[in-house]
C-alpha cells in the first residue's frame, strides 16, 4: 500500500496558490492541479463528511455543522461523535481490501468515537463552575498527554476566539509531523483552519492575506516536505472558498416580526421557544436550514423570505433534494445568501435584551453559528485590561465571564457556504500522485474518498 497524507487547508483557493503559495503549487509537478467541487452547505461538518465517505449530505446527514434536533426540542452545534456521520468511511473501505490498512484522523469534523485507528480533535476543558480550559482529545489513552508534553498545551484560545492566528495550524501540524513518524498510518487525514478564521474577521481580499498565505504556503509546505521524504503521496483540497460579505441577514428577528418565533425570557436573557414557535432558522454561515413547525404557515415563511434583501433563494421540496440536502435534520426550507450576504443566529430585538451567551464565546450555546466570537467588541475601552482581568479571576479561583464578544454583524467581513463563481475562487485540489494532461481539472468532492483509495492501492499512475 502507498501511504497518502490529505492535507485539507480551509479557505484556500486555486487563484490563492497561483499567485501566492510556489511551495503548494509545485506539489502538482509532476502530479495533478486544479479546483475540487465541493458540497453544499460549504462549511466544515458537511465537507469533512462528504470527504470520508464519498456521499452528500442528504445521504451521510451531517446538513451543517449543527442542526435542530426535534426529538430533544434542541439546537446542536458542533457535535463530535462519528456515529453522526452515516455511510462508509475511507478506511472501512481501505481495511476491507487490506487488513493492514491504517487511519490517523487528525482535526477532522466530527472528532471523536471514530473508527480510525488513531483520532483527536480539540476538546476544551468544561469545568462545573463554567470555566473553560484548552485542551484536546486524542482516542489513546496518555497520547493527548505525550503530544502536550512535547509541544505544550494546545492552543485552543489561539485555535479559536479573538487572538486565532497561524500558531494554532503550527501547532496542528508540529504534532501531526510526530505522529505521522510514530504511528506510520497508511492514511493521514489532517486539517490546517486558520486561513479560513482570518478571512472571516478580515475579509478574502484584505491586503494582510497575502501574507498568510505566503506564511501557510511554509507551513504547508515544510510538512509536505517531510511526509514526501518519507515516501508518502500528498493531497491537498480545501472544503470551500470564503466570500467578501457587507449584509448580515437577522433571519430570526424576520421570523419573529412575522409572530412565528416565540421568545421566553428569564434573568439570563431572551431565549428562542422552539417548542411553541411555529418557524425559525439555524444559520450556518451563508446557508440556513428553516424549521416550519407549523406546516400552515410554511407558505407565508417562504414567501417572506424570497423577498428579503441578502436572500439569493429559498429551497423547498425538490429544490432541497436537488440541492443533495433531502434529510430529516434538514429544515422544511433551506435558505441561501447572495454572495455579499450572511446569516446571524440573533433573535432579539434590542442588545439589552440578548442572551448571556451572546458576548462570550459558547459555541455550543448558540443556536447558529457566531463568527463575531473571534472579534473583541471596538466599543470596549481597553480590551486588554478587561481580558486580563477576568483572567485574574481565574487565577484566582473567582466565576467570571469572557464577555467580549461585539454584537454588531457588521464586522464579519468574509463568509462561506456557497458554490464559487469561476476557477479562481474555486476551492484547490493538489496531489503529488497521477499525472497531468495540462489542464486545470475539476473533482467531485464526493469522488474524493475514491481517489484517496486509488492513490493507495494503484500508486501515482
Amino acid at each position: 500500500m502507498q501511504p497518502l497524507v490529505v492535507i485539507e487547508i480551509p479557505g484556500l483557493t486555486c487563484g490563492m496558490v497561483e499567485r501566492h503559495a510556489p511551495r503548494l503549487k509545485a506539489l502538482s509537478e509532476g502530479g495533478r492541479f486544479g479546483s475540487l467541487d465541493t458540497v453544499v452547505p460549504a462549511v466544515t461538518m458537511p465537507v469533512h463528511a462528504s470527504l470520508m465517505t464519498g456521499l452528500s449530505p442528504s445521504e451521510h446527514g451531517v446538513i451543517a455543522n449543527g442542526w435542530f434536533d426535534r426529538a430533544s426540542n434542541e439546537v446542536r452545534m458542533w457535535q463530535q461523535s462519528e456515529r453522526l456521520v452515516k455511510g462508509e468511511k475511507v478506511w472501512e473501505a481501505g481495511r476491507k481490501r487490506d487488513s493492514e490498512f491504517t487511519c490517523l484522523k487528525y482535526f477532522w469534523w466530527p472528532g471523536m468515537a471514530s473508527t480510525a485507528d488513531v483520532f483527536g480533535n480539540v476538546r476544551p476543558v468544561y469545568y462545573v463552575d463554567g470555566r473553560k480550559g484548552p485542551d484536546m482529545y486524542m482516542s489513546r489513552p496518555g497520547l493527548a498527554e505525550e503530544l502536550q508534553e512535547k509541544f505544550g498545551t494546545f492552543p485552543l484560545f489561539k485555535f479559536w476566539g479573538p487572538g486565532v492566528d497561524i500558531s494554532s495550524s503550527q501547532w496542528i501540524a508540529d504534532s501531526a509531523h510526530y505522529l505521522f513518524d510514530k504511528e506510520r498510518p497508511t492514511l493521514s487525514l489532517i486539517y490546517l483552519p486558520h486561513l479560513d478564521y482570518r478571512q472571516q474577521t478580515h475579509g478574502p481580499e484584505d491586503p494582510s492575506i497575502e501574507n498568510e498565505i505566503k506564511a501557510l504556503d511554509d507551513l504547508a509546505g515544510d510538512l509536505i516536505d517531510h511526509f514526501r521524504s518519507q515516501g508518502a503521496e500528498v493531497i491537498v483540497v480545501s472544503g470551500y472558498h470564503m466570500n467578501e460579505v457587507k449584509t448580515p441577514v437577522h433571519l430570526n428577528r424576520i421570523l419573529r416580526g412575522e409572530g412565528w418565533l416565540q421568545v421566553l425570557k428569564n434573568d439570563a436573557g431572551e431565549l428562542i421557544d422552539y417548542g411553541m414557535s411555529d418557524a425559525f432558522a439555524v444559520p450556518n454561515h451563508q446557508v440556513a436550514h428553516v424549521y416550519v413547525m407549523n406546516p400552515e404557515v410554511k407558505p407565508a415563511v417562504k414567501e417572506k423570505l424570497s423577498s428579503v434583501s441578502g436572500i439569493a433563494s429559498v429551497l423547498d421540496g425538490e429544490e432541497i433534494r436537488i440541492a443533495g440536502l433531502e434529510h430529516p435534520n434538514s429544515g422544511e426550507l433551506v435558505v441561501m445568501a447572495e454572495k455579499n450576504a450572511w446569516f446571524t443566529y440573533y433573535y432579539w430585538t434590542s442588545d439589552r435584551n440578548a442572551p448571556d451567551f451572546a458576548r462570550t464565546v459558547a459555541i455550543h450555546d448558540k443556536p447558529g453559528y457566531d463568527p463575531c466570537e473571534m472579534i473583541v467588541d471596538p466599543e470596549i475601552a481597553f480590551p486588554s485590561l478587561k481580558i486580563a482581568w477576568n483572567l485574574f479571576q481565574k487565577v484566582l479561583g473567582f466565576r467570571y465571564t469572557m464577555d467580549f464578544v461585539p454584537l454588531d454583524a457588521s464586522l464579519v467581513k468574509g463568509s462561506h457556504g456557497l458554490k464559487p463563481d469561476g476557477r479562481d475562487e474555486s476551492p484547490v485540489f493538489i496531489s503529488s500522485a497521477g499525472s497531468s494532461s495540462g489542464e486545470h481539472e475539476t473533482i467531485l468532492m464526493t469522488e474524493m474518498k475514491e481517489e484517496m483509495l486509488r492513490v493507495i492501492f494503484e500508486g501515482s499512475q
